[in-house]
């Protein structure tokens, strides 16, 4: 029976350094930058339910701001349980919640929500109490380094990551003709990869509405 070969962080840095036909030490020690934009280039053009993670924590009574989780991407809902049911808090903006809510030391059952900052969350009204409430939203994935050999890049887009790695390093290393292909081959499978994605979106809409 034959083993699926993953790949790995030093086996990806291996490649980078084949591909490349690079071996001294200057860019060797800037792959690890390399491969990390090109994570961030990667995520920033699809989303994956892969990521899409529930989390259950408590409001704190008197406060409207709330920590996001770490890694934290992209709210899609939020919800605060009430005698044991879930009362959606609905997304509005910044602005909107400092109207609705002018007086912060007003205090109520929260209706909104809206992003404060990139680590919190601004509710209106004020919690009253130390409300447990529940948030899904998309999660970054943990960034790959010697001690994170694997994420969802080296085993569901390790081609994706290669390429993209590859383009990254075109600024440092300024002149390389094989550009071209290496960006056909990332445009491609980024294209795969966002058509897969649409897919499983619109499958979980089409339950939602059909539920």
């Amino acid at each position: 029976m034959t083993t699926a070969v993953v790949m790995t962080y030093d086996s990806l840095v291996n490649n980078i350094q084949i591909y490349l036909e690079r071996t001294d030490a200057t860019t060797i020690q800037y792959i690890p930058t390399f491969i990390m934009l090109a994570e961030q280039c990667i995520a920033s053009e699809i989303k994956f339910l892969g990521n899409l993670t529930v989390a259950e924590s408590t409001m704190t009574a008197n406060n409207a701001v709330i920590p996001k989780p770490a890694r934290w991407h992209k709210t899609t809902s939020m919800n605060v349980t009430l005698s044991g049911s879930k009362q959606p808090v609905l997304l509005r903006t910044y602005e909107y919640l400092r109207s609705y809510a002018p007086d912060a030391s007003a205090t109520d059952v929260p209706l909104y929500y809206a992003d404060y900052d990139y680590n919190n969350w601004l509710v209106a009204p004020t919690p009253a109490q130390n409300y447990a409430f529940e948030v899904i939203y998309y999660e970054r994935v943990q960034p790959l380094d010697t001690t994170n050999q694997t994420n969802w890049f080296t085993i569901y887009a390790p081609q994706a990551l290669l390429y993209g790695s590859l383009l990254q390093a075109m600024p440092y290393l300024k002149n390389d003709d094989r550009v071209p292909m290496w960006q056909a081959q990332y445009n491609n499978i980024i294209n795969t990869l966002k058509a897969e994605n649409t897919q499983r979106i619109g499958d979980r809409q089409a339950t939602v509405l059909d539920t």
